[in-house]
């Protein structure tokens, strides 16, 4: 992968441009079909899902192959999109996979995925060759039938499932490398305290392999409710969002979207701007966000991203700031300074952590 990206890595230095990863803007996805098309009218191959998924055609998978290396197909489907190849075609063949765009799953369909899970298990690249839908619907339509799923307020040996669940698949992501290392600094000192980079506690978590283990939410559940969890502890239980600190935080959110300036959504930096909050995961960051706009933003949804922070700037801010000079006008009240991020946490203050309490932090509307 090096290898290919070298090249266009070094042209994207020079022009100043910054290598990204996480999800892709409308301007990439644009950038990404028209790569797909001319390197499909390049070549003659019939269509984008011959060209992504050759194993679907395997009488001309051979040819299709010799095209893709003779034409360079790993360059040209990345020209003009600063990612590495690889992630670029992951998403070429999501995007044009015919399977995505199936529509709602009928009772039918459901009874055929129950049926080919118990004959094949959980390997969800054969069943969803055999629904014709993508690996990733198969899979998570069947987290949502698979069993009866409790919902409410979580017990406290949900929540401690739950909390192993994410270690145990956290550890198993870890290269022998860093198994190795963290071995032999236990058996330096037993009693050590054995650390962990903050990105690893929320990034590259296979959420079916934590619900499977829990056994008694879905998915997002487990996501959801680790996030909360995750929150608490890194600011070690302190409310950075409720009351007067809540519309700060607003507050200095809104300044920071406007000051970016960004023309989607996909572009943020979902990590640089905890910092607005304090020492929180950045998907918190980002259902405050959501939160923010479904409750202040007139028709948001057919708004453009810039139309939303603009509104957000001109008609909220205002409000807001207003309310929370009224706030500060009570004795008492005070406003945290957000804390910046830490880069490590300890291990124990996120796994081991005696504190199983509940409860949701404040939403005031604006």
């Amino acid at each position: 992968m090096y290898r290919d990206d070298l090249g266009r890595f070094k042209e994207f230095k020079a022009q100043g441009v910054a290598i990204k990863f996480g999800k892709f803007s409308v301007k990439e996805n644009k950038q990404l079909e028209k790569n797909v098309q001319e390197f499909l009218s390049l070549t003659g191959i019939g269509n984008a899902d011959k060209l992504l998924h050759a194993d679907r055609y395997p009488e001309e998978k051979s040819l299709i192959t010799d095209l893709k290396r003779k034409y360079s197909f790993r360059l040209h489907i990345g020209k003009g999109i600063a990612r590495p190849w690889k992630l670029v075609y992951y998403r070429a063949k999501k995007m044009f996979d015919v399977n995505n765009y199936k529509g709602r799953y009928s009772k039918g369909d459901t009874e055929k995925l129950k049926i080919y899970q118990s004959l094949h298990g959980n390997d969800w690249k054969k069943i969803g060759e055999m629904v014709s839908r993508s690996s990733l619907s198969v899979a998570l339509k069947f987290s949502q039938i698979s069993s009866q799923r409790n919902h409410g307020a979580w017990s406290k040996t949900e929540t401690q499932k739950l909390i192993k669940a994410v270690e145990e698949v956290i550890l198993k992501k870890m290269s022998p490398q860093e198994l190795n290392e963290m071995d032999s600094k236990l058996q330096k000192n037993p009693e050590g305290r054995l650390s962990i980079v903050r990105e690893k506690l929320y990034k590259g978590i296979s959420w079916v392999e934590v619900e499977a283990k829990v056994e008694t939410r879905n998915w997002m559940q487990c996501k959801s409710k680790w996030t909360e969890i995750l929150t608490k502890r890194m600011t070690n239980g302190q409310d950075v969002y409720r009351g007067a600190n809540a519309l700060q935080a607003k507050i200095n959110l809104i300044e920071r979207l406007y000051e970016i300036n960004v023309e989607d959504v996909n572009e943020i930096d979902w990590e640089d701007l905890a910092s607005t909050i304090g020492d929180v995961p950045p998907s918190y960051v980002q259902t405050k966000f959501y939160k923010l706009k479904a409750t202040c933003v007139p028709f948001w949804q057919k708004k453009t991203f810039p139309e939303i922070i603009d509104y957000l700037y001109e008609t909220s801010l205002p409000l807001l700031k207003a309310k929370l000079e009224k706030k500060m006008e009570k004795k008492g009240t005070e406003i945290q300074t957000p804390a910046t991020p830490k880069p490590v946490f300890l291990f124990r203050d996120i796994f081991y952590c005696d504190d199983d309490s509940e409860g949701e932090d404040g939403d005031e509307k604006c």
